[in-house]
C-alpha cells in the first residue's frame, strides 16, 4: 500500500526548484497568496454537512458508460473521449494523448475509504486502448493521478509530461526516467509536431500528510495543426486565465474545471459560473465542463455543476457541450453542438 502514496522529490530536484520564483521554503506557491485555513465555524458546518448529506450527491445507481467507438478513437481525426471527472483521451494530429488518466474505482489511497466511481470499474478500458503517445498529468491528487491506472498504462505510453516534482511518483511506480519531462508554469516543449505548455492554476498538491505543495500543479495547452486545445486542471478563478488567453488563445476547445466547489474552499475550485467566465477569459470557442460526473468530493448534487454551467453558458453565449461518459466527439467543427441533457434523458440513476 505504501507505493500508492508515490515518491518525494530528490534533494537534487529540490535544489533545482530553489531557483524558481514559485518555489519558496521547500514549497510551490500560487501566483497570488492562498491559504487552506478555514474558520472554526467552517469546520463545524463541514461536520454538519457530512452527517446530513446533501440530497443527490451521487446517482442512485451505477452511471452508465457509453459503448466506446473504437473506430473513432483509433482514427486519424482530431477527437476527444471523456471518461468522467478530469480524465480524457485526446487525439490531435493522430497523436493519442491521455490527460489525468484516472480510471480506477476510488479517489483515495485505500479501497475502503474515499469517493467511489459512479460507474462500474473502468480500468479494463486501458487494455483496449491503442498505444498512447503521451500522458499529461495536471497534479498529483488521487482523483487525477491514479496509481492502478498508471501501473496498467505505463508500458503502452511513449512519454509522460508532468509539473515539476510529479516525476517522483512515476519513478516510484516504475516509469523510466527518460520517458518523463517535467515543466514549470509557462514552459513550452515540442512533441512530435505538437506544442505543449504547462500553464498556472490556483490550487495545491500532495498525496500524504507531510508533502503538501512539494510538487507543482497546472493546466495544459496543446497546439496542433488543426486544433488549439486547453485544459485548466484544478483550481480557483483568478487572473491567470486572462494571461493564458492572451498568450495562447484562441482555443478551439477548452476543458474547464467547475465541479466539487464550496464556499469554504472557494479559492481551490471554481463554481460553474466562474468556469464559464474562465472559458471566456482564455478565449475558448467551445467549452466542456470537467471535474464532475465520476466522483463526489463536495456537498452539492452530482448534476448541479453541469446544470448551473448550462444556464450561465446560455446567458453569456458560450457553446457548452456535455458528452456522456465514454462518448467520442470529433473535433471537426461539426459535432461541437449545444449539450444534450443525457443525465436527465437516461432516467433516474
Amino acid at each position: 500500500m505504501i507505493s500508492v502514496f508515490g515518491g518525494n522529490p530528490s534533494n537534487d530536484q529540490k535544489e533545482r526548484y530553489r531557483r524558481f520564483d514559485n518555489y519558496v521554503n521547500g514549497k510551490f506557491m500560487n501566483q497570488v497568496p492562498t491559504s487552506l485555513a478555514m474558520r472554526a465555524s467552517d469546520y463545524f458546518s463541514l461536520i454538519k454537512d457530512s452527517i446530513s448529506r446533501a440530497k443527490d450527491r451521487k446517482p442512485s445507481g451505477k452511471l452508465p458508460v457509453s459503448n466506446l467507438d473504437w473506430s473513432k478513437i483509433k482514427s486519424e481525426e482530431d477527437s476527444i473521449t471523456w471518461f468522467g471527472h478530469s480524465a480524457f483521451l485526446l487525439s490531435i494530429d493522430n497523436k493519442k494523448l491521455f490527460v489525468d488518466p484516472m480510471l480506477g474505482p476510488v479517489a483515495s489511497p485505500v479501497s475502503f475509504a474515499g469517493s467511489k466511481r459512479y460507474s462500474e470499474d473502468i480500468l479494463y478500458i486501458i487494455d483496449e486502448l491503442p498505444p498512447i503517445d503521451a500522458v499529461l498529468i495536471t497534479h498529483d491528487h488521487y482523483d487525477h493521478l491514479d496509481y492502478p491506472s498508471i501501473l496498467k498504462l505505463k508500458d503502452k505510453v511513449g512519454h509522460f509530461f508532468v509539473p515539476y516534482g510529479v516525476s517522483a511518483h512515476l519513478l516510484r511506480w516504475g516509469v523510466a526516467k527518460e520517458k518523463i519531462t517535467e515543466l514549470n508554469w509557462w514552459d513550452e516543449t515540442e512533441f512530435q509536431g505538437l506544442t505543449i505548455a504547462l500553464t498556472p492554476s490556483k490550487h495545491f498538491s500532495g498525496r500524504g500528510l507531510f508533502n503538501r505543495d512539494t510538487t507543482l500543479w497546472g493546466g495544459w495547452v496543446i497546439l496542433g495543426n488543426k486544433t488549439r486545445f486547453f485544459t485548466s486542471g484544478d483550481g480557483g478563478y483568478d487572473t491567470h486565465f486572462e494571461e493564458i488567453g492572451k498568450k495562447y488563445g484562441p482555443f478551439d476547445l477548452a476543458l474547464i474545471e467547475g465541479g466539487q466547489y464550496d464556499r469554504r474552499w472557494s479559492w481551490v475550485h471554481m463554481t460553474p459560473e466562474e468556469a464559464v467566465k474562465a472559458h471566456r477569459d482564455v478565449n475558448g470557442e467551445n467549452m466542456m465542463l470537467i471535474h464532475w460526473g465520476a466522483f463526489t468530493l463536495a456537498y452539492h448534487s452530482w448534476t448541479e455543476p453541469i446544470e448551473r454551467a448550462l444556464i450561465e453558458a446560455k446567458k453569456t453565449n458560450v457553446n457548452l457541450i456535455a458528452t456522456q461518459v465514454g462518448d467520442t466527439v470529433a473535433l471537426n467543427g461539426e459535432l461541437l453542438a449545444p449539450a444534450l441533457s443525457w443525465w436527465k434523458e437516461k432516467g433516474d440513476y
